[in-house]
C-alpha cells in the first residue's frame, strides 16, 4: 500500500488534497502538519498546528484516563488464588486502585503511539514543547518561547540545550519577568503523574506489584533504591525510536584505503547526508566477471534463492534473481557452478565487512548478517510509460513513514542491522542508479551510478532512506551485504558455506595424493598400502591409510 501511495503521489494530476486519512487522530494530523511546516521554515503557520497537537495530546490522555475508571469484571475465587490476590476488603481496594493507576500511566504511551504502530514515540510531550519554544523564538514571541522552554525543564531540569535557550531568551528580554513560568497545563500533568508514580513504586516495593514506567524523565528520587538498577536496564532495552548516529570523520583511514588500492570517492558530506561513503577499487574487472558468471550459471540452473525466479517483488517490470553464499557453495559442490566463483563470493563479502568496520566502526566489531548476490533484469516490452522504481525508498532496519519522516525500528523490520553495503559488478545497463532521499522519500539528496568494484556503504537506519531507479534495459548485478554489531545475528550460512568449500578442497587434495601414489607404483600387484573412503561416527567422509 505504501508503494501504491508513492506511485499515486508521482502522478501529475494527483494533489495532496486527494488523500484523506480516515484513521489518524486529529492531534497526530496537526502534529505532522506542524512538523512539515517547520521543515519549510514556516514557523508562523506551524505554531497553531503545534499548539493544536499539544492540546489534543493532553485531551486524548484525559479521555484515556477516564476509561480507566469504573467497575472491573468479577474474578472467580480460583483465579484470584492463582494470581495471589485473595484477601479482604482492604486488599481488594488496594488492588483495584493499583490497576487504575497503572492504566492511567499507560495512557501516556497509548497517546504517543501512532495508529498502526507497536511502540510509542519517545518523549512525545517534551519533544512537542521543544519545537514550540523554537518556533515561538523564530517568530519573535520570546515570552511564549520562555514558557515552553521552562516547561521542557520541568521534564529534564539538567537539559543543557534548554538551559542555553532559556539564557538566550532572558538576554533578549533584558530583565527577569516574574510573571513568566512553565505552562499551567504541563505543570498539572507532571504533578499528577509524579503523584501516581510515587504510589505505584511504593506498591512495587512493598506489595510486590509490577509497574512499567512509560516515561524516561521520571526523577530517580521517586524510584526506590532497590529498584533503580533493574528499571535502568529496562529503559535501555525499551524499543524507542533511536536518534540517527553521528558521522565519525574517518580521516585517519584514508591512507590505509589508498594502500589497499581502494579509494574514497565520496564521503558523507559530498553525499549530502550522514554515515555514507562511496569507495572504488574493491574488485578487479576479472573478479567482477567471475561473480557475474557465477550469477549467470546459478540462474541458468534454476537456483534462484529467495524469490525462485519469479518477477521482482518490488516491480512487475523486472525479474529478480538472488544467490546466497550457502547456495553458491552447494552448487559448486554439485558441479553446477564453478568453485572459484563461489569461493570469491565468500572472500569478497569478508573484504567488504573489513572495510566497512574500519571506516564506520573501528572500535566495535561488525559481523555479516546477510549476504546476497542480486541481479535485476528489465523485462522487454514492459518498459513503456513505466512509473515505478526498481526498489522503492526504504530504510534497512526500520519502517520509514514518508508522511512524518519518522522511521519505526520495530519488528518485523530487521532491527539488528547496523550498516549496509552494495558492491556493484557491472554498469552495462540503463537506469538502476542508487539514490538517497530526505525522510519524506521524495526529495533526492544524492545519486550513485553503479560500476565494477564500487561499494556504497552506509548506516542502516532512518538517516539513510534510499531506493533504486527503474532498470529499463539490461541486467544489473550487485552484492548486497548487511552488517550487525550483535554477534547472535551473524550469518550462520556464511560459516557453513566456508566449511563446505574447505571440505571439497581437502577431498580434492586427497584425491590428488592418491593418484600420485598409484602413479609411482609400476607393478601390476596391489600396492602395500591403499587409501579407502570410510565414514566417521557423524557420517562425514574420511580418508585413512589401511595396512594390508
Amino acid at each position: 500500500m505504501r508503494e501504491d501511495m508513492a506511485k499515486y503521489r508521482r502522478m501529475s494530476a494527483i494533489r495532496p488534497q486527494s488523500f484523506q486519512d480516515l484513521v489518524t487522530p486529529l492531534y497526530w494530523a496537526a502534529y505532522d502538519t506542524g512538523l512539515e511546516l517547520l521543515k519549510q521554515q514556516e514557523a508562523a503557520l506551524a505554531l497553531p498546528k503545534l499548539e493544536e497537537a499539544l492540546q489534543g495530546s493532553l485531551a486524548q490522555m484525559e479521555s484515556c484516563r477516564a476509561g480507566c475508571e469504573g467497575p472491573e469484571e468479577h474474578q472467580g475465587a480460583e483465579e484470584e488464588e492463582e494470581k495471589g490476590t485473595q484477601g479482604g476488603l482492604y486488599e481488594a481496594i488496594a488492588g483495584h486502585w493499583i490497576r487504575v493507576l497503572q492504566c492511567r500511566q499507560h495512557c501516556v504511551a497509548e497517546t504517543a503511539t501512532r495508529p498502526g504502530r507497536s511502540f510509542p514515540v519517545r518523549d512525545f510531550l517534551p519533544s512537542q514543547l521543544r519545537r514550540l519554544h523554537e518556533a515561538y523564538a523564530q517568530v519573535g514571541n520570546v515570552s511564549q518561547a520562555v514558557e515552553n522552554v521552562l516547561s521542557v525543564l520541568l521534564f529534564y531540569p539538567e537539559d543543557e540545550a534548554a538551559k542555553r535557550a532559556l539564557n538566550q531568551y532572558q538576554t533578549q528580554l533584558g530583565e527577569l519577568r516574574p510573571d513568566l513560568g512553565p505552562r499551567e497545563d504541563v505543570q498539572r500533568f507532571i504533578l499528577r503523574s509524579l503523584g501516581e508514580k510515587r504510589q505505584l513504586y511504593y506498591a512495587m516495593e512493598h506489595l510486590g506489584t509490577s509497574f512499567k514506567d512509560p516515561d524516561s524523565w521520571t526523577p530517580e528520587a521517586f524510584i526506590p533504591k532497590a529498584l533503580r538498577e533493574k528499571l535502568r536496564e529496562d529503559q535501555e532495552k525499551k524499543p524507542w525510536d533511536s536518534e540517527p548516529p553521528q558521522q565519525k570523520p574517518p580521516t585517519y583511514w584514508k591512507d590505509a584505503l589508498l594502500l589497499e588500492g581502494v579509494t574514497l570517492t565520496q564521503d558523507a558530506q559530498q553525499l549530502n547526508g550522514s554515515e555514507r561513503a562511496v569507495l572504488d577499487g574493491l574488485l578487479t574487472p576479472a573478479e567482477c566477471g567471475l561473480l557475474l558468471q557465477l550469477a549467470k550459471d546459478a540462474a541458468e540452473a534454476g537456483a534462484r534463492s529467495g524469490y525462485r525466479g519469479r518477477r521482482s517483488p518490488h516491480s512487475p517490470h523486472e525479474r529478480f534473481e538472488g544467490l546466497t553464499v550457502l547456495k553458491a557453495a552447494q552448487l559448486a559442490r554439485a558441479g553446477t557452478v564453478g568453485r572459484p566463483g563461489a569461493k570469491l563470493l565468500l572472500e569478497v563479502s569478508e573484504r567488504v565487512r573489513t572495510l566497512t568496520q574500519a571506516y564506520f566502526s573501528p572500535e566495535r566489531p561488525l559481523h555479516l548478517s546477510f549476504t546476497h548476490l542480486v541481479c535485476r533484469s528489465a523485462i522487454e516490452g514492459e518498459q513503456e510509460q513505466r512509473m515505478d522504481l526498481s526498489h522503492p525508498v526504504h530504510a534497512d532496519n526500520c519502517f520509514l513513514d514518508p508522511d512524518t519522516g519518522e522511521c519505526w525500528r520495530e519488528p518485523p523490520a530487521y532491527t539488528y542491522r547496523d550498516y549496509s553495503g552494495l558492491l556493484y559488478l557491472n554498469d552495462d545497463f540503463k537506469g538502476g542508479d542508487l539514490f538517497f532521499t530526505q525522510p519524506n522519500a521524495l526529495t533526492v539528496t544524492a545519486q550513485v551510478r553503479p560500476r565494477c568494484g564500487r561499494l556504497v556503504a552506509f548506516s542502516s537506519g532512518g538517516e539513510n532512506p534510499h531506493g533504486v531507479w527503474a532498470v529499463t534495459r539490461g541486467r544489473r548485478c550487485a552484492l548486497a551485504l548487511w552488517h550487525t554489531w550483535a554477534p547472535e545475528h551473524r550469518e550462520q550460512e556464511w560459516t557453513e558455506a566456508k566449511e563446505l568449500l574447505r571440505e571439497e578442497e581437502e577431498e580434492e587434495e586427497e584425491n590428488e595424493e592418491e593418484e600420485e601414489i598409484l602413479s609411482r607404483d609400476p607393478s601390476p600387484e596391489p600396492p602395500s598400502h591403499k587409501l579407502q573412503r570410510v565414514q566417521d561416527k557423524a557420517g562425514k567422509p574420511l580418508r585413512v591409510r589401511e595396512e594390508l
